[in-house]
């Protein structure tokens, strides 16, 4: 770790995003990549791994980005609470939004040649669904790693890469949900694996428009803080939980998220 923060402290704030959020299209990858395996993983160890992203991703939401998003509200004409409940409002509502239109969505792109109706309209929902919950994640790493670049208080590198490193283990399982289901549907494993992976690259765009906000304007940087952090405690509640207990009905889940907490809460405390 510490090494690790030697060599990204001598990054700019960019190269940083750039690094974090191709780490994370890596694990996405590397999660379709499954496709290639002779055995199947370990669902129970999948799910404790998810439980520990969930913890980590829920603790960063607090201390990397709404306590920030808090002190950078100090600067701007409003009221200190005000653009942090807008945003975090924001994220929320946009995710909800996109899981609404998604049930809505009935038309059979991008996976028209699936013979199988049912799997079909399954595994579209899957892939746009992945694709548009990867946005506010890359975001969510943009803006860390400018806010601890800025030193706004209490932002700090530390906390940035283990949020990165959280968000990156929850992409694993992620690819292996697009993936896996495709090639059960016929699609060659190769192909299999492309559309996986390709979930994973909108986080690096989304970072990049996150950690240049801080260059646009620095009172925009609250509102989209919180945008952030409203989006991400949306995925914990509503996607990561429910998705660690179907993968494991004993209390790995559970305790593989009180540890992703507490080693996030650790650190983003301990090195800012």
């Amino acid at each position: 770790m510490l090494d690790i923060l030697k060599f990204m402290e001598t990054c700019s704030p960019i190269t940083q995003t750039l690094i974090g959020t191709t780490y994370l299209w890596i694990m996405t990858a590397a999660g379709a990549a499954t496709v290639f395996l002779p055995k199947k993983i370990d669902r129970k160890m999948l799910g404790g791994l998810l439980g520990f992203a969930g913890g980590v991703m829920l603790a960063a939401s607090f201390w990397s980005l709404l306590l920030p998003a808090i002190e950078v509200s100090r600067i701007n004409d409003v009221p200190v609470w005000m653009p942090v409940l807008i945003g975090f409002s924001t994220g929320a509502v946009f995710l909800w939004g996109i899981d609404k239109a998604l049930i809505r969505f009935e038309n059979g792109y991008p996976f028209k040649s699936l013979k199988n109706g049912d799997a079909k309209h399954s595994i579209n929902m899957l892939f746009i669904g992945i694709t548009l919950h990867n946005i506010p994640e890359g975001l969510a790493i943009g803006v860390a790693f400018a806010s601890a670049a800025a030193g706004i208080h209490p932002a700090s590198l530390a906390g940035a890469i283990l949020l990165t490193i959280g968000i990156g283990i929850q992409d694993l399982p992620e690819g292996i949900a697009v993936s896996m289901p495709l090639y059960g549907e016929g699609m060659s494993r190769l192909r299999s694996f492309w559309y996986g992976q390709i979930t994973g690259f909108v986080e690096v765009l989304a970072g990049l428009v996150g950690a240049a906000t801080i260059f646009i304007s620095l009172s925009l940087l609250p509102y989209v803080l919180g945008f952030a952090a409203g989006a991400m405690v949306y995925i914990v509640v509503e996607e990561i939980i429910p998705e660690s207990k179907k993968m494991s009905d004993s209390k790995i889940p559970t305790i593989g998220f009180m540890i992703g907490f507490a080693v996030m809460m650790l650190l983003d405390v301990a090195f800012s």
